[in-house]
C-alpha cells in the first residue's frame, strides 16, 4: 500500500521559479494561495487577495497565526499619487491593556513577562487589519473575501506536514505548562481528544467558523464592539485576566510611512518600529560598506553578515519599542557615521555585541500581486506558535503573547506601560530600485526575520539569485552571544572557519527555526511576475 501520509522526506525537494501575467500568491499553504488567486479571477484586487488568503491561513495554520494575532502590511499601489504609485504602510499591533501595569506583574512575582496565561496578551490587531485593507483598498466585498475561510473551517481540510509537526510539538508544550483556567479550553479548540491532528488528517473548527462569520457580517466590528467583545472580556474577568471591553472599544490600526536604505542601487523597505524592520536596514548598511562580496560562501562574507546583524540586533533590543516611547530616532540608528562606527567594530574575531550610542535625533508571511501592478506584503502572528494559550471558550479565538516581549525593567525603553506597544518582530518587506516597485518579500519567524530580510536580499542583489533560489539556499542564524547555528547545507569548511575566529557553532538537522519567506517581483520591462515559495514550509504559488 502507498504510504500516502508520511511526514519524512529523505531528498532535498527541487522548486522551479514560478512566472505570472495576471497575478500571483504565494503564501505558506496551497489553500491559502488558491483563496487568494480565486479572488483575483473574481475581479479582486491584491489587497483583496491579501485577506482572504490571510483569513485562511488561521484556519489551515493555527500554530502560527490567528484571529487573536497581530499584523503589518505594506501595501503598493500603483494608481494613486497623480500616477507614480505609492508605497503605504499599515501597523495592526495593539497596545497593553490599560490595567496591565508593570507593577501589577512584578506584584505577582515575576521577573521577566510571562510567556502564557493572559498577562501577555495585547489587544489584538489582524482582524481590525483586514477590515481597515478592505475599506481603504479592497474592491470586493468583506464577507466575500472571508467565505474561503469559513468553509474551510466549517467542512475541514487535511493537515499538511510542517503545520502536523509545529501542532505535535506545541501539544507536548502546552501539556506540560497551560494549568491556568484561562488556558484549559486550548485543549479542547485545538486538539482531537488531546493530541494534535497529524499530517493529512481531517480537522475541523466550527467554531472559528461562526466567529469568522461574525466578523464577515460586521466588517470585523464584532470583535472591538460586539458580541465576541464581550465574550472576550467576561472570559477575560472570569479567569484573571486584565483585557477588557473597553481596551478593544479603544483599540484602531494606525497607517503608517515605511522606512528604507540604498544597498547598491536598491531601496529595501521596511516597517518602523515597533517593527524590527530597522534591524534588517542597518544590518545592510553595515554590510554595504565592505564592498560587493566575492562570493556567497566566502568564509569573510558570512562573518561580517553575522556580525553585521549582531551589532544591528543589540542596537534593537536596546533601543526598538512603541514609536511613542522610543528615545532615540530611526533616522539616528541609520545615520552614515554612526554606521561606520558600528562597522569599525568588526574585526577577525566574533565579537559579544553590545548596543552603541547615537545621537538622538511559530507567525506567516504572504504576498500577493495582480495585473495592474498592486502588491501586498502581508504578515500576521501569534507570536510563539499558538500565543499565550489563551483561547476564548465557543470562538476558536487563540490569544497571542505578543506581551512577551515586554522588559520588566522600567528604565528600559521596551518597559511595560498601559497601552505600550510591544517591540514587535513581524516585518513584512518591499523591494523596488529608484521609483519602480519590483514586489513584496518577507521571511517569517521571530527573530529570524531581520536575518532572514538580510540573507534574502544579500541572495538578490549581491550573489546574483533568482527568488526561489534565494529561499532555497541554506541560511545561518545568530543565537545570543557568539553562539550561531547554521543549515546542515552549508558547506562544512564555512563551519570550520567560523569557529576559528570564535563563533560557536551548531548545525541544525531541522530547519523549522530558520524562517519560512516568499517573494513576488516584477520585472520592469516586460510586467511578468517571479516568483519564489519557502521550501521549509508547506508553501505553495497561486497564478493567475
Amino acid at each position: 500500500m502507498l504510504n500516502l501520509f508520511t511526514t519524512q522526506q529523505p531528498y532535498p525537494s527541487r522548486r522551479s521559479m514560478t512566472y505570472a501575467r495576471n497575478g500571483m500568491v504565494a503564501t505558506s499553504q496551497p489553500l491559502a494561495s488558491q483563496a487568494g488567486r480565486d479572488v483575483l479571477a473574481q475581479g479582486g484586487n491584491a489587497v483583496d487577495a491579501a485577506i482572504a488568503a490571510a483569513a485562511v491561513l488561521t484556519v489551515v495554520e493555527p500554530t502560527s497565526c490567528g484571529i487573536g494575532g497581530d499584523a503589518f502590511a505594506l501595501v503598493w499601489l500603483q494608481a494613486v499619487n497623480q500616477g507614480r504609485g505609492e508605497l503605504l504602510g499599515l501597523n495592526a499591533s495593539g497596545g497593553a491593556p490599560r490595567r496591565l501595569t508593570l507593577d501589577a506583574v512584578t506584584a505577582a512575582g515575576h521577573r521577566t513577562m510571562p510567556e502564557h496565561g493572559w498577562l501577555p496578551v495585547t489587544v489584538p490587531g489582524t482582524p481590525a487589519a483586514w477590515s481597515a485593507l478592505a475599506q481603504r483598498y479592497g474592491r470586493l466585498d468583506f464577507a466575500r473575501l472571508l467565505a474561503p475561510a469559513i468553509d474551510i473551517a466549517r467542512h475541514g481540510f487535511p493537515v499538511s506536514p510542517v503545520v502536523a509537526t509545529l501542532w505535535q510539538r506545541a501539544a507536548a508544550h502546552f501539556t506540560t505548562v497551560l494549568n491556568e483556567p484561562s488556558t484549559r479550553p486550548w485543549f479542547d479548540g485545538f486538539t482531537l481528544q488531546g493530541r494534535a491532528p497529524r499530517a493529512g488528517e481531517l480537522y475541523r473548527n466550527p467554531e472559528q467558523a461562526a466567529t469568522l462569520e461574525a466578523l464577515a457580517a460586521s466588517q470585523a466590528e464584532s470583535f472591538y464592539q460586539g458580541a465576541l467583545a464581550e465574550q472576550i472580556d467576561a472570559f477575560s474577568q472570569q479567569t484573571g485576566g486584565m483585557l477588557r471591553g473597553d481596551d478593544l472599544a479603544d483599540y484602531s490600526v494606525q497607517w503608517v510611512q515605511p522606512i528604507s536604505v540604498d544597498y547598491r542601487g536598491y531601496r529595501v523597505w521596511e516597517i518602523p518600529p515597533n517593527g524590527q524592520g530597522l534591524v534588517a536596514l542597518q544590518a545592510l548598511k553595515i554590510m554595504e560598506g565592505f564592498g560587493v562580496p566575492e562570493h556567497r560562501d566566502h568564509p569573510d562574507v558570512l562573518h561580517r553578515q553575522l556580525e553585521a546583524l549582531k551589532l544591528a540586533y543589540s542596537d534593537g533590543f536596546a533601543h526598538i519599542t512603541d514609536p511613542r516611547f522610543m528615545r532615540t530616532s530611526v533616522a539616528a540608528l541609520l545615520d552614515d557615521d554612526y554606521i561606520r562606527q558600528r562597522r569599525a567594530l568588526i574585526s577577525v574575531t566574533a565579537l559579544d555585541p553590545q548596543p552603541g550610542q547615537p545621537q538622538a535625533g511559530g507567525t506567516v508571511y504572504l504576498a500577493t500581486a495582480d495585473c495592474e501592478g498592486n502588491s501586498v506584503s502581508f504578515i500576521q502572528s501569534n507570536y510563539h506558535g499558538f500565543g499565550s494559550g489563551v483561547v476564548v471558550p465557543g470562538t476558536g479565538i487563540a490569544l497571542h503573547n505578543r506581551g512577551h516581549s515586554f522588559s520588566l525593567d522600567p528604565h528600559h525603553a521596551n518597559a511595560l506601560a498601559p497601552g505600550k506597544q510591544p517591540m514587535h518582530t513581524i516585518i513584512p518587506g518591499f523591494l523596488s530600485v529608484g521609483d519602480t516597485p519590483l514586489g513584496p518579500f518577507g521571511v517569517m519567524g521571530g527573530f529570524m526575520q531581520p536575518q532572514g530580510h538580510l540573507q534574502v536580499m544579500m541572495n538578490l542583489i549581491d550573489f546574483g539569485l533568482n527568488p526561489q533560489a534565494a529561499l532555497d539556499a541554506p541560511r545561518w542564524q545568530w543565537v545570543g552571544g557568539r553562539r550561531i547555528g547554521l543549515e546542515h547545507a552549508y558547506p562544512i569548511y564555512l563551519a570550520q572557519a567560523m569557529a576559528e575566529r570564535g563563533h560557536q557553532v551548531g548545525i541544525a538537522c531541522d530547519s523549522l527555526s530558520y524562517g519560512r519567506g516568499q517573494i513576488i517581483l516584477r520585472d520592469p520591462d516586460s510586467g511578468v511576475y517571479c516568483g519564489g515559495t519557502e521550501p521549509r514550509a508547506d508553501a505553495s504559488i497561486a497564478v493567475l
